[in-house]
């Protein structure tokens, strides 16, 4: 006892005397945001020791019978029902009867329970519906994520009243009420507490009577299905300036349900984003009066509204959105692969050069990453955890590698890809591009200030104690409380210091795995750089406190290392849960490869520019003694990958799942792409006789005796499908302008059109 009062006084005051300076307190907002969700891997990944065995045990995410039964019915139904191109050129929005399809099969209540009319669907669930969906369109998706996701019907199920549940989720789950959920206006985008919207208390007519209620006036902007919403979750900061409640004026952030037809509410007029026309407007409400039993939750959820949004975000953040990054990374990895393989310049297909082998390669590998960290964190939120720093790093590296894959399938289509129309495949996805990196957090934020920002407070296995011990009002109990926090953080960094020395000067070869791991040493190097990475992370927060937060570059590149060694160990769980497909062992070692070169340069950029160069040299003698690694892929290795998506396989279905491929329609420019490549594969062996002769034309061939009847046929039937796919659209002058007749020309006799365009006429 004597020890630890000597200790607390003369050890651990000086500290935190020292600390609260540097230190700023954590502020309300900030408490809400880093209670909200809960640490699941992300801890693991901090405490510099994962164990992997935990990682590897945790069930995969699985869909029920009556799940994948929804996949197979309606889901598939739905998708033959879209297309993309009509509804964004012509109709600018979906068509009545897909909207009561969505209504009638209950896509708007998939994660709404049972007992109130929903489906009670699995997150998995949730994810590969979306999923599938955006890879038919985007709209589709769109519009089917969003009532599922952040918006009234999941914030009811965890903080509505009884009453609210009851009447309002039957009428979310079978589409009479259409949600959205209002929370950015102009003044507030990823700075959301800087919202001006507003809601009084104060004494209104409602319904004839005099109750207590408020008083709402509010301008929120980006807000989808906003334009069709019946009800709105509106997010406002609340006041009470005659303390009707006895709670103080400034109440805080709070959240009310607002049917959008109440007395002083606008809504209907529509933003166009990026010309993908999902529902996407404005709210205006002005001088707008509802009673207090509007409230969320009642009138105890009352400047609760911060907390509903980050709980809220923590699961939504990792289903919706990289559910589409996946649909839009496998559907551009499997049209870009079979493009390369029946597109030919100079009489060679364009996937045999290497500088179109080359992103083919990063195409294969993140279709492989992005599904196989999508699918870890569904496992986890089937499980019940809320990972609030996974859902960032989920947001951030699946958007990114999205836009990666984009421009990447862009770039190898050439021409094919920049001309619109019926038979441009690639065209919504490019431009949808920019609002899956926009919404839900804009990435540049949540890279700089959320993944490192929030990780290091909320993961860490001592820091949260520590920083609340000194926002402690009360210094003797602050005192307390940091004593003890603090010097298991000491021995914390102590054993973290030596992980990351013996892991470092063995070059990773003395780093755990899992016993049973068909691949050890890829472990035993993620668990080297989890320890580098545990220890720099200390001596970055000890040495430069609370200014971290205003060294975003530096705050990135830590949040950098921590997503690419969750993503990599979600790769090898993916290798394993699958059941260690030989073919698969060059996916999985392109991605180790070029995921340690990422972490080479986080590393390296924090140790170049950390301000206290001693903190930079320790972290260097202990965990790299050799430099940090730079290795890199083989041309060897990337030619694999690329020969993976030019060739039908199990392997190529399997990387490529569950996409909507155009059947159920007669023509459709996947189902076309798709209908060339199998024929141009099946057609290669006789080509080959035909090249070893030196004969390009088929006929000649023929002539010569060297082609049979039926060879000759196979290649032209397949020329004639692969004539189909490389067709542009081409249109009216006067269907595109509707002042095309100043330009007066003679008109040809016939206008020839491409079969896509023959096909949605």
């Amino acid at each position: 006892m004597r020890f630890k009062t000597f200790r607390r006084d003369h050890v651990s005051r000086p500290f935190y005397n020292w600390a609260r300076k540097i230190m700023p307190p954590i502020s309300e907002t900030e408490r809400e945001a880093i209670n909200a969700g809960t640490v699941w891997w992300d801890g693991a990944l901090f405490s510099g020791n994962p164990h992997w065995d935990e990682f590897l045990e945790m069930p995969p995410a699985r869909l029920s019978e009556e799940e994948q039964a929804f996949m197979d019915g309606p889901v598939r139904a739905l998708c033959s029902m879209v297309e993309d191109w009509t509804l964004n050129w012509r109709d600018r929005d979906m068509s009545p009867a897909v909207w009561d399809f969505m209504r009638k099969h209950k896509f708007f209540g998939m994660i709404i329970p049972k007992e109130y009319g929903g489906l009670g669907f699995s997150n998995t669930a949730h994810s590969e519906v979306v999923r599938t969906l955006s890879s038919a369109s985007i709209v589709a998706g769109v519009t089917v994520m969003v009532p599922n996701s952040l918006g009234p019907g999941e914030l009811l199920m965890h903080f509505g009243t009884d009453e609210q549940r009851k009447y309002w989720l039957p009428r979310l789950a079978d589409g009479r009420e259409i949600p959205c959920f209002g929370l950015t206006s102009p003044d507030a985008g990823s700075d959301a507490a800087a919202m001006t919207d507003t809601g009084i208390v104060e004494y209104g007519t409602w319904k004839g009577r005099k109750v207590l209620g408020l008083r709402l006036n509010f301008h929120k902007r980006y807000i989808t299905l906003g334009p069709v919403a019946t009800v709105m979750g509106l997010a406002f900061k609340m006041r009470d300036p005659e303390n009707h409640l006895g709670q103080g004026e400034d109440l805080g952030i709070t959240v009310a349900l607002l049917p959008t037809d109440t007395k002083g509410v606008r809504h209907g007029d529509r933003h166009i984003p990026q010309y993908t026309f999902f529902q996407n407007g404005p709210l205006y409400g002005e001088d707008v009066f509802v009673p207090l039993d509007h409230i969320l939750g009642g009138e105890r959820q009352i400047g609760q509204g911060w907390t509903m949004l980050m709980t809220a975000l923590a699961a939504g953040r990792s289903i919706s959105l990289p559910s589409q990054a996946a649909a839009s990374a496998a559907m551009c990895a499997r049209a870009t692969g079979a493009y390369a393989r029946v597109r030919t310049q100079f009489n060679v297909p364009i996937g045999l050069f290497e500088g179109i082998q080359e992103p083919l390669a990063e195409l294969c590998g993140n279709a492989y990453l992005i599904d196989a960290a999508r699918r870890a964190t569904l496992a986890a939120l089937d499980e019940g955890h809320k990972p609030s720093v996974i859902s960032a790093i989920m947001k951030y590296h699946a958007t990114e590698r999205m836009r990666r894959s984009v421009e990447h399938a862009m770039d190898i289509h050439g021409g094919k890809a920049i001309i619109d129309g019926p038979g441009n495949y690639m065209g919504a996805a490019y431009r949808a591009v920019p609002v899956g990196i926009t919404v839900e957090g804009a990435n540049i934020l949540t890279r700089n200030l959320m993944i490192f920002g929030q990780g290091a407070i909320r993961s860490h296995p001592y820091m949260l104690e520590e920083l609340l011990a000194l926002s402690e009002d009360d210094r003797e109990e602050g005192l307390d409380r940091f004593d003890a926090a603090f010097w298991k953080h000491v021995g914390h960094a102590f054993k973290t210091a030596g992980r990351a020395l013996v892991r470092g000067w063995s070059g990773g070869r003395l780093g755990p795995a899992p016993e049973s791991a068909a691949m050890p040493h890829h472990f035993k190097t993620l668990s080297r750089y989890s320890a580098a990475f545990a220890l720099l992370s200390d001596l970055a927060l000890l040495t430069l406190g609370g200014s971290l937060k205003r060294r975003e570059m530096i705050s990135a590149r830590l949040g950098d290392i921590l997503s690419e060694l969750y993503l990599l160990g979600a790769v090898l769980k993916r290798y394993e849960t699958e059941g260690r497909f030989a073919e698969d062992k060059p996916i999985v070692d392109y991605l180790m490869l070029e995921g340690e070169a990422r972490l080479g340069i986080a590393f390296r950029g924090v140790l170049d520019n950390l301000p206290a160069r001693p903190a930079a040299w320790l972290v260097r003698l202990i965990a790299f003694p050799a430099g940090v690694p730079r290795p890199a892929a083989s041309d060897r290795l990337a030619t694999r990958l690329a020969e993976i998506l030019m060739k039908p396989s199990e392997q190529r279905d399997r990387l490529t799942p569950d996409l909507y491929l155009g059947q159920g329609h007669d023509t459709h420019p996947l189902k076309d792409l798709e209908h060339a490549f199998r024929l141009v594969v099946d057609a290669a062996p006789v080509e080959k006789k035909m090249r070893a002769k030196k004969i390009g034309n088929p006929q000649e061939a023929h002539d010569m005796g060297l082609i049979t009847d039926g060879e000759l046929a196979q290649i032209r039937e397949a020329q004639e499908a692969v004539d189909k796919v490389i067709a542009v659209d081409a249109f009216p002058m006067e269907e595109i302008s509707p002042i095309a007749s100043q330009h007066k020309r003679k008109k040809p006799a016939t206008r020839r059109k491409s079969p896509q365009r023959q096909a949605a006429e």
